[in-house]
Order: C-alpha cells, then sequence, then structure tokens
C-alpha cells in the first residue's frame, strides 16, 4: 500500500457537521473508515427524494466570475467561472451550528443564506457523492473567498473528491485567513496526492506541528510515514509510526494509528509483529470500519 493517498484503504475527511466544516481526517495508508470519530457534531441530512431530483450532474447553474476582493494579494480572488449545484429545497442553511452562522455574518443576508445552503450540502454528501460536495464546495468558496470556513470547507470537499491542487489551494488560503493549524496534516497529505512526498515530510517537521493537539499530531505522523512509503523508505515509515501513542486504546486515533502500523509492517516482512497489531487493532475496532481482522487472520 505504498501508494499515493487515493487508494482504497485511505480515509478521508468523511464525518459530516453542523458546524459548516467537514471533519478533518486526512488520508495517509489507513484504512478507510465510513464514520471516523470526529469532535465535530453530525449535520442534518437531506431527504433522498428531493437530494435524488437534484443531482449534481442533473441539476446545476453557471456563475458568473464573482468580482474582485480588493485589494487582497490572495491569488484565487479573481475567480473563474463556476458550476454551481443546485440545493435541495429542504436545505435552508439553518443546520449549520450556530458558532458557523457566526462567521457568515460579514456578508450579505441573502449571500449568507446561499453560503450557509452550500456549507450544509458540503457535509451532507461528502460521504455519499464526494465530486457533489466538491462542488457545494467551491460554490461556497465562490459566494464567500475572504471566510476561512468557506475556504476550508471547499478544500476538504476538494481533497475527499482527489482533487489535491485544488485542495491545497483552498486550505493554504484558509490558513492565511484564519492561522489554523489543525488543517496541516491534511495539506501535506495533498503534497503526497500531487507526488511531492518530499514536501509533506517538510511540512511534517515544521513548527506548526509543534501546535497540533494529541489528534491531529498522530494525523501528521501516519502522513509523514505515508511520505516515506512514497519514497520507498519503508523502515524509516516503520520508525516514524514506533511510538508511546500505540499503547493508548480509548483514543479516536487509536485504531487508524495501529493499522498503519501494522501495515507498514508488513509492508519491510515482518509479518508475526504485523499480524500481531492487525490483532490489536481489531480488538479496538468494534465498528469493522477496517479489514484488520481480516489482514491478520491472512498473516
Amino acid at each position: 500500500m505504498d501508494r499515493p493517498p487515493n487508494h482504497s484503504n485511505d480515509s478521508r475527511p468523511s464525518s459530516s457537521s453542523s458546524s459548516g466544516r467537514p471533519s478533518s481526517r486526512p488520508s495517509s495508508d489507513r484504512p478507510r473508515s465510513d464514520r471516523p470519530s470526529s469532535d465535530r457534531s453530525k449535520g442534518a441530512r437531506a431527504s433522498s427524494s428531493n437530494s435524488d431530483r437534484n443531482r449534481a450532474s442533473g441539476g446545476s447553474r453557471s456563475v458568473s466570475p464573482r468580482t474582485p476582493l480588493g485589494r487582497s494579494s490572495d491569488p484565487t480572488r479573481f475567480r473563474p467561472r463556476i458550476v454551481e449545484p443546485l440545493i435541495p429545497d429542504e436545505v435552508t442553511g439553518e443546520e449549520l451550528e450556530k458558532s458557523a452562522r457566526a462567521e457568515l455574518l460579514s456578508l450579505s443576508a441573502d449571500n449568507a443564506k446561499v453560503v450557509a445552503r452550500h456549507l450544509v450540502c458540503v457535509n451532507l454528501f461528502i460521504d455519499s457523492d464526494p465530486e457533489r460536495a466538491h462542488l457545494h464546495g467551491m460554490a461556497a468558496a465562490h459566494h464567500a473567498g475572504r471566510l476561512a470556513i468557506a475556504r476550508e470547507s471547499a478544500g476538504y470537499a476538494a481533497y475527499r473528491a482527489g482533487k489535491y491542487e485544488i485542495a491545497l489551494r483552498e486550505l493554504r488560503a484558509a490558513h492565511r485567513i484564519s492561522g489554523d493549524v489543525s488543517i496541516w496534516p491534511v495539506m501535506a497529505d495533498c503534497e503526497r496526492g500531487l507526488g511531492r512526498p518530499e514536501k509533506a515530510l517538510e511540512m511534517a517537521g515544521s513548527a506548526e506541528v509543534k501546535k497540533l493537539d494529541k489528534a491531529q499530531e498522530i494525523e501528521m505522523r501516519i502522513v509523514a510515514a505515508g511520505a516515506r512509503r512514497d519514497l520507498r523508505e519503508l523502515d524509516a515509515a516503520v520508525i516514524t509510526l514506533t511510538c508511546k501513542e500505540l499503547k493508548t486504546e480509548n483514543a479516536d486515533w487509536s485504531v487508524r494509528l495501529r493499522y498503519a502500523y501494522a501495515d507498514a509492517l508488513e509492508a519491510v516482512g515482518r509479518r508475526e509483529e504485523a499480524r500481531e497489531w492487525f490483532g490489536k487493532c481489531a480488538q479496538l475496532d468494534r465498528d469493522d470500519s477496517t479489514d484488520a481482522q481480516e489482514r491478520a487472520a491472512s498473516l
């Protein structure tokens, strides 16, 4: 599995959130979880009937280029024409958390409502239809290009859709606006997706990493190990994942860390140890979000 982060066992941001931002779970040689744990609450779900009527492939409209955003140095302030997907009628924007809606107060009332509805749709479709979520994310960024919440959501949605160049652009913009470092692991994983593992490792060794909380630190460690594997530095990947946190059993990230470690062990031919750690992963994976049990049995 020493490949860029667009393979079957990757975990991308996939939890819905009423905060307006998809939960940030970067891919990096670890199992995909359809419902990874998150500190963000679950977003409202639109009914399937209206969703089906408004599939992005069947209902969208073009939006003219947005006007320049003043004297900002952001090179993306001149946005090209985009395809703006139709929003299900039942999505009002009120589904967003109050704190997220507060971030939209600098917009006109009408524009804030449009952006809020697009942000809800990002969360609504990011698991089931990442491409559609991506279109809603870009529409939100189109209407609110100076707001971190819009650019961050657009970045996560693009990331889930495998559009790493767009994702990195939007996440960098969000970082410039807000200074939030929690998106650093996802940005580093985008560098992997673009075939630049050396850049991902550079980010993993940057000062920003010291500002990450424990969960984000673990995510960055997994990304860095994936970058080592991209470079065929398989032993270095194992060393990167060898940490005291492997003993932790009650954290949201425990399953992912153990899976990545077991996978790295198998890649270097340490099959008995890999079987042991796949087994330890399976013990914690009560939701069967990984194939750890099967991997352990196959070794």
